[in-house]
């Protein structure tokens, strides 16, 4: 391993506290929350395991993290019952729906706005007072 992943490594947790690995460099029995996913698994409330680690200039720290859980500890994932079916359906109702005006769209609305691009529009040029053609 180059000496640009000394700082990742750390497999005694001596300077982090849990087991550290240089990104893409996780020994077997490892796996993240997407990986498990995957595979049709939960963490079932176990603690970090251990952590991936690569240098990011994005990041304050310097350093993005991806934390890992044990495979065999990994619990299946619980089936979605009817009555969340039903509660997802009623939230994406509500993503696309505009406070406003009411209307349902076929796609969800921007949060940035808070309504739809219609009643967002209505609502700068009132601010303005632009005359609408109309």
């Amino acid at each position: 391993m180059a000496t640009a992943y000394a700082k990742c490594f750390d497999p005694t947790g001596a300077r982090y506290g849990i087991p550290t690995f240089p990104w893409k460099y996780a020994p077997d029995g490892y796996a993240t929350r997407r990986q498990l996913r995957k595979k049709g698994l939960r963490p079932g409330g176990q603690p970090i395991a251990a952590q991936l680690m690569r240098r990011s200039k994005r990041r304050k720290a310097g350093c993005a993290v991806a934390y890992l859980y044990w495979l065999e500890l990994a619990k299946p994932v619980r089936p979605m019952t009817s009555r969340k079916w039903g509660a997802l359906a009623l939230a994406m109702l509500a993503r696309r729906t505009c406070p406003v005006c009411e209307i349902t769209y076929s796609y969800c609305l921007p949060t940035s706005l808070g309504m739809c691009l219609l009643c967002a529009n209505d609502a700068d040029a009132s601010a303005y007072d632009i005359p609408r053609r109309g």
